[in-house]
């Protein structure tokens, strides 16, 4: 399997290559030269599989310069972190279902593949006999850089950097960043929001004088974000597995279609359900759910991409963002993988701050696009526990909102999976809140939710408050590039 850039397909690069790298040279994003199939013989042979075997198996379809063995370790190293099983499929009611994607270390989706990504990039520079250090630059808007740290943290040669918005993520999130050990790991907050970190880390990943001085110092960059083909293909395996676990529970019969409801900010997930949907999966629609930054809804609905306007403090902060990177990758296959209409897309993009697209080929036959306000939102958690006894963070109620409105106008009684994308307990006061309670202090949120839910908090979260802050360092948005120097000399007087 090889690769090429979203932005020049001339290029063709292996998915070791791509996985180091993470980001093209040329500023677009690498995708696969073509799409394995899920043929009936594949998917009974993955029925029979333990996770970590189904993801090892969908992975060495992709990433083929290694074998299925290698990969088999490094997914039953990264599972082994998780508490039981990795992604629960749980039954809400008839033809509703919750894939539970949060029973990683750091309580969110993103460990289903951050677990498992330091594993590939070491490993990858092993095969491509590359002795420099790396180092690991991510933007967060809230889950991503915990679970980056955590992933990273003490791993050889490797230096991981997070910059995450000072005042756009929950307490709690704030808490697993500031706190984490570590001898390899830095964290600042910027002054700005998501939008403004990640913009700042792909400038430097084009920045050929910063690239220089890197080198010099031994390094080179790659990322853990949704950019990186490494972070981005694990993600493919869940929806397939999830698939196969309804089958398996006689919910579905194979060949059956389903939805998936999904809610994204920066489109990774949503776009990995996309791919395993290529691959052949019996998909009927993928709904990409949206908080009050609805950028995707307007885009899917209206063919406009436009991020000329208001940014909103939600209380799903990892879905506050303007600028969804991994759309990119979606344009690329819709619009017959023409690289110079993206090449002028994101141009003028950079140039105005929007750009048009025609929304019907956006949608491919497969998309649907809503968001949900901040009370539709709470009333989501609340009706899910009222009515099910079932307790959502407010990024998967946020998912939820969205599908109870897309059911009542379409009548559509197709089997739906809702993805569950983070652990309540990571946004106690709101899901408190929500559930007629009110609690500022989100440990004092903590124990009350406790008593009222029933459920316990994960044992990672408690305590937190009791650990000391051990990065407290905040920079304005400009500066972000001299802080990457910054922590590089002082890890390079360290050593």
């Amino acid at each position: 399997m090889n690769y090429t850039s979203t932005r020049d397909a001339s290029k063709v690069f292996s998915a070791s290559e791509v996985i180091v790298k993470g980001i093209s040279d040329d500023g677009g994003l690498f995708v696969p030269s073509s799409f394995p199939h899920l043929d009936a013989k594949l998917m009974d042979e993955l029925s029979d599989m333990t996770y970590p075997e189904r993801a090892a198996k969908i992975l060495s379809l992709y990433i083929d310069d290694f074998s299925f063995e290698e990969l088999l370790i490094y997914a039953n190293k990264a599972y082994s972190r998780f508490d039981g099983d990795a992604c629960p499929v749980v039954k809400i009611e008839d033809g509703l279902y919750m894939l539970e994607l949060w029973h990683g270390p750091t309580c969110a989706f993103k460990d289903m593949a951050l677990t498992l990504l330091p594993h590939l990039i070491v490993a990858a520079k092993k095969k491509l006999g590359r002795k420099d250090k790396t180092l690991v630059l991510v933007a967060t808007s809230g889950d991503t850089g915990k679970a980056a740290l955590e992933g990273f943290k003490d791993v050889e040669d490797t230096e991981v950097i997070v910059f995450y918005p000072s005042k756009g993520v929950s307490p709690m999130q704030k808490l697993q960043m500031t706190t984490q050990t570590g001898k390899n790991v830095h964290v600042a907050g910027i002054v700005g929001n998501f939008d403004d970190a990640q913009s700042a880390v792909k400038r430097i990943f084009n920045d050929a004088e910063i690239k220089k001085e890197l080198e010099a110092s031994g390094y080179k960059m790659s990322s853990a974000n949704s950019i990186n083909w490494g972070r981005l293909a694990p993600q493919i395996a869940y929806y397939i597995s999830a698939y196969l676990d309804l089958k398996d529970a006689g919910e579905i019969k194979a060949g059956d279609k389903v939805n998936f409801v999904v809610p994204t900010g920066n489109f990774g997930n949503v776009l990995a359900g996309y791919y395993a949907y290529k691959m052949g999966l019996p998909v009927n629609k993928f709904i990409i759910a949206s908080n009050a930054n609805n950028v995707l809804t307007e885009c899917f609905n209206d063919g406009v991409y436009d991020v000329n306007r208001d940014f909103y403090k939600t209380m799903s902060p990892s879905m506050d963002i303007l600028v969804s990177s991994n759309l990119e990758r979606l344009i690329f296959e819709v619009c017959g993988r023409d690289d110079a209409y993206v090449r002028n897309l994101y141009a003028e993009l950079a140039a105005e701050g929007k750009f048009e697209v025609e929304a019907e080929t956006l949608r491919d036959g497969v998309f649907e696009a809503g968001w949900a306000d901040e009370e539709e939102t709470k009333d989501a958690i609340f009706t899910f526990f009222d009515l099910d006894d079932y307790v959502m963070d407010p990024h998967t109620a946020v998912g939820a909102s969205v599908y109870n409105d897309y059911s009542c106008e379409t009548d559509d009684d197709t089997p739906t999976v809702i993805l569950s994308t983070a652990n309540p307990f990571k946004f106690t006061s709101d899901v408190l809140c929500a559930l007629g309670g009110r609690e500022k202090d989100p440990f004092k949120a903590l124990l009350k939710l406790q008593a009222i839910t029933a459920m316990d908090c994960p044992e990672n979260l408690l305590g937190l408050d009791r650990k000391e802050q051990i990065h407290t360092k905040v920079v304005d948005r400009d500066k972000v590039a001299q802080a990457v120097l910054d922590f590089v000399r002082e890890s390079a007087e360290k050593r």
